[in-house]
């Protein structure tokens, strides 16, 4: 789906990216977890085309985005963490913009409005931002655009939307369409994600499936309040507190907390390397 080679990105004096490379398969779901400054939503933006890299190359299926061709950006949408959206209803809105995207569906686009309970009548001059930002999320699952990039989609919804935001999506995917979310808020998609990406510092430190996680990392409870000599990171949740662990065929499968994750790859970036490359 997207081939990055060498490509290196600076805002004038602050060097984003430097020779990053990254390979990003057909279907799933990615998680793109990073510090704020890390770089991000400019990968993102990166991406679709909205931005060009300095050197190197972004692909997306073989062909050169930053070209912007009208057939590669018909099938790519992102949903930018800060958006804007006219004094019209839902339903004029789809019939203006829906013309952009060959295979926007419309079967898609129910079942989404469904999930997070809304209707095709609503104005977005009279909605709450929560209310515009599920219906531009809606929109977005409905272009059926095979590249779907969303930058802190869960911001601004409630907890009851959150739940209704990733059963839209479960009901969007399919194996010919690729999602990637950047996100602070990793409790809201934890369970959703395939894979998970982590950069720092120009740096992409981590890509692994979340079965290769499983396989490589445990995190279970701490035993008699000590953390183990090797553990790579620990903290509390809730009353009792865990520690992350290098899964060296000793230890059994454990599910993943990707906060906890987060903070043993940023803390251990060598180790995790090593860890993940042997």
């Amino acid at each position: 789906m997207i081939a990055i080679n060498n490509m290196s990105f600076a805002y004038k004096s602050k060097t984003v990216f430097n020779g990053l490379d990254l390979q990003i398969a057909k279907g799933g779901i990615y998680g793109l977890l990073g510090l704020n400054g890390s770089g991000k939503s400019t990968l993102l933006y990166l991406m679709c085309g909205l931005l060009r890299p300095k050197m190197g190359e972004i692909m997306v299926k073989n062909t050169n985005v930053a070209l912007r061709r009208p057939s590669v950006l018909s099938d790519i949408y992102i949903v930018p963490e800060e958006f804007e959206l006219p004094a019209l209803t839902l339903r004029k809105y789809v019939s203006i913009n829906s013309k952009f995207y060959p295979n926007f569906s419309m079967n898609i686009l129910e079942k989404s409005l469904n999930a997070f309970n809304m209707d095709m009548d609503m104005n977005f001059a009279t909605s709450s931002m929560g209310q515009r930002k599920k219906a531009f999320l809606c929109f977005a699952m409905a272009t059926n655009t095979s590249l779907l990039l969303m930058d802190e989609p869960t911001n601004g919804l409630d907890i009851p939307s959150k739940s209704m935001f990733r059963k839209a999506v479960a009901e969007c995917m399919t194996d010919e369409r690729t999602i990637i979310i950047s996100t602070h808020q990793v409790r809201d998609i934890e369970n959703m994600l395939d894979r998970i990406l982590i950069i720092d510092d120009s740096r992409l430190l981590l890509d692994a499936s979340m079965s290769q996680i499983a396989s490589k990392l445990t995190m279970q409870p701490i035993r008699e309040r000590v953390a183990s000599s090797d553990a790579l990171f620990s903290m509390q949740i809730g009353l009792e507190s865990y520690e992350v662990l290098p899964n060296e065929g000793t230890h059994e499968e454990t599910p993943i907390n990707i906060e906890m994750l987060f903070n043993a790859v940023l803390a251990n970036k060598e180790r995790i390397h090593e860890i993940f490359n042997n």
